[in-house]
């Protein structure tokens, strides 16, 4: 749901959050007063116009970007005014990240990548959670390959598992199937969807696919850095008029911008 007073219990919430490039009259308002809750165990997805504002959210909720105002809480935890040590241990605590691009470091196995930021932190590696995650996610037979012997699914899904492996709070993905055909794209989707249904993973996926956003439960719409509605138990035709709508509403407010 949009956001209200309180952060509730909620993987994600984000009151009153703006985010400004520029100033005087060249400013633009990447975000205008963004409030939204995602609650935990959910899979969100974040939609809108080219433009809109969706991949400034994406980095204000998950500490990569800072907003001029406003706050963002992370499980409980409020991030605005972390310093830079803060935001990197809650991030590598609290956050999994699936890019587009997959972030695989090309000379280490699937195993050595899925396990990387563990090491990093220097956290010990579940080892029948590592089992139950590469098991459910096809990779058993993968995992002494590196990624250039390995399809783009595979790749992914090894994105995917790093991701789960710290068990964190949230999982942001961005355009996750972005690379992918459409086979290996909803196979993807499906283990995002096995997250959040087997092990009350939250998901929070920036899109601008409907046949992804129609894997959600819930799509968030953005148009011009605002709010523009959202929803719930979304399908692809659903999704794509609701598209529709918020490009016809930004381009009626640049018309009226640009009247005489």
């Amino acid at each position: 749901m949009t956001g209200s007073h309180s952060t509730g219990d909620n993987a994600v919430a984000a009151r009153a959050l703006r985010k400004t490039y520029g100033r005087g009259e060249s400013a633009i308002a990447a975000l205008d007063d963004v409030s939204v809750d995602f609650p935990r165990g959910q899979f969100a997805a974040v939609m809108g116009p080219s433009g809109s504002g969706k991949s400034t959210l994406m980095h204000c909720l998950a500490g990569l970007d800072t907003a001029s105002s406003g706050t963002v809480w992370i499980d409980g935890t409020p991030i605005t005014g972390l310093r830079d040590r803060g935001l990197t241990k809650l991030r590598r605590d609290k956050i999994g990240f699936v890019f587009q691009a997959y972030n695989l470091v090309p000379t280490l196995t699937a195993r050595q990548n899925i396990v990387l930021p563990l090491g990093l932190a220097r956290r010990r590696v579940d080892k029948a959670w590592f089992e139950e995650v590469v098991q459910t996610l096809g990779l058993t037979g993968r995992l002494k390959h590196r990624p250039h012997e390995l399809s783009g699914g595979q790749q992914q899904r090894v994105a995917v598992a790093r991701a789960l492996l710290s068990r964190p709070a949230v999982i942001f993905a961005d355009e996750p199937t972005g690379n992918l055909d459409s086979v290996a794209g909803a196979e993807v989707l499906a283990l995002l969807r096995t997250s959040v249904t087997q092990w009350g993973q939250t998901v929070i996926m920036v899109t601008h696919d409907a046949v992804a956003a129609a894997a959600s439960d819930r799509v968030v719409l953005l148009g011009d850095g605002r709010l523009a509605g959202e929803l719930h138990a979304p399908t692809v035709d659903s999704v794509l008029s609701a598209l529709h709508g918020v490009a016809l509403h930004g381009a009626g407010h640049a018309a009226g911008r640009s009247t005489p």
